[in-house]
């Protein structure tokens, strides 16, 4: 069976984001094996000086390693965080930090950057308290997903999104959630 890691990082037992993952991880499960990373309390550390010291010399620990191989040799990659500050929460970030490692995730040929990675499809699931789109220039978070995706080798990046939370009524909150399940159940059919 092909293998899905699926990055859960919403940080709230009642994530709107979740109410969309969960469903469609489900359907997934029905294709894929699946492995699922929660971020929450992770406790990933912030890839600082001695993190960087470490690495250039040789030395990464050995759980992150694999788990980075496992991401590596993923077929599909789900990703699911709440819009925050502009784009999702620092724990993912920090998370594809310590995952980014030379010769396992991404390599070079001294002249460029290249992946490693043999996933052929990202599907990105988030919510957005506010009214703002994917591709809209204050919505960082897809920017930045597409950027990672050229290093490390990743396939086409799908988006599913509910918007505008926030300022909805909870029966349009409820409508918006389950539209963006249809339709993120329709695109699992060929993910």
């Amino acid at each position: 069976m092909k293998k899905l890691i699926y990055i859960d990082s919403t940080m709230r037992e009642e994530s709107r984001t979740r109410r969309i993952a969960e469903p469609l991880v489900f359907e997934l499960g029905k294709r894929y094996e699946i492995e699922r990373i929660r971020l929450d309390e992770a406790g990933f550390p912030v890839v600082g000086s001695r993190i960087l010291n470490d690495r250039n010399n040789g030395i990464v620990p050995e759980e992150y390693a694999e788990m980075s191989r496992r991401i590596a040799a993923a077929d599909r990659i789900v990703i699911a965080a709440p819009f925050w500050d502009m784009s999702f929460p620092s724990a993912l970030k920090v998370f594809f930090e310590n995952m980014s490692l030379f010769h396992i995730t991404f390599d070079s040929d001294n002249t460029h950057c290249y992946g490693l990675c043999k996933c052929e499809k990202v599907l990105y699931i988030t919510t957005r308290g506010m009214n703002i789109h994917t591709g809209d220039p204050l919505e960082q978070a897809t920017p930045y997903i597409r950027a990672l995706s050229h290093l490390w080798g990743l396939g086409t990046l799908d988006v599913i999104s509910a918007e505008n939370l926030d300022y909805s009524t909870p029966e349009k909150i409820d409508k918006k959630i389950s539209d963006a399940i249809a339709e993120g159940i329709a695109l699992c059919k060929e993910f």
